[in-house]
């Protein structure tokens, strides 16, 4: 289990325990947190889930695939550095402290 901290985007914070093998957009979602619509259902067909790393976790998590590279053309305002999306990332006990930032909105 690791604790995620997600951050809306008008800066309010939720910090849950996201049990192991799940992702962060599954993490998200089972505990009702708004600002990741997760449209398709983590099949990283959608970029609705796209959310902004803390700076300090950018180097920590494994690189991003072709897929999910090509889903954050989509995103809102998508940035080249801390952009990923939550579907993508499973939650492991090295994630102990993740904050993620949600975008304005997801498109």
């Amino acid at each position: 289990m690791a604790k995620i901290t997600y951050v809306e985007f008008g800066g309010k914070e939720h910090v849950v325990d996201v049990p192991n093998g799940l992702t962060v957009m599954e993490g998200a979602r089972d505990n009702g947190i708004p600002g990741i619509e997760a449209d398709c259902g983590g099949a990283c067909a959608c970029s609705t889930c796209h959310v902004y790393i803390a700076p300090e976790w950018v180097g920590k998590l494994p690189p991003k695939e072709a897929m999910e590279e090509d889903m954050l053309d989509f995103a809102w305002k998508p940035d080249p550095v801390r952009s990923r999306l939550t579907c993508q990332l499973k939650v492991t006990p090295a994630l102990e402290g993740l904050v993620v930032h949600m975008p304005e909105k997801q498109i």
